[in-house]
């Protein structure tokens, strides 16, 4: 998984995309550890163990739990992996990099 979340953030380093992760192997010293070891290019942010603070918070029961989530913040797909989640955010950044529709005529002053 690793390796395409990898090219994933490649491929998307000039569009409006972020990936962030949430590390629950242990404290702040672990996970840099880890973000160091694995050459992770993401911010990566300790959550300490699986019932940490931000896992609770997000509901996460199983590791990793994926959140896709849209310029709003909604999440919009759980758990997408590999081509599957390419094409959510291929969709989503479709949505908000399309130009806004303008109107078809612009009403005229007399």
């Amino acid at each position: 998984m690793l390796p395409h979340e990898k090219a994933l953030v490649q491929r998307m380093k000039d569009r409006p995309f972020a990936l962030i992760g949430i590390n629950s192997d242990g404290g702040a010293k672990k996970c840099r550890e880890i973000t160091k070891r694995e050459e992770i290019p993401w911010l990566n942010v300790p959550d300490g163990t699986p019932g940490g603070p931000i896992a609770t918070a997000w509901n996460v029961q199983e590791w990793p739990t994926i959140y896709v989530l849209d310029a709003k913040g909604v999440i919009r797909s759980r758990n997408v992996r590999d081509e599957a989640m390419d094409l959510v955010v291929e969709k989503l950044l479709a949505e908000i990099e399309t130009p806004a529709t303008k109107p078809a005529s612009s009403p005229r002053s007399y």
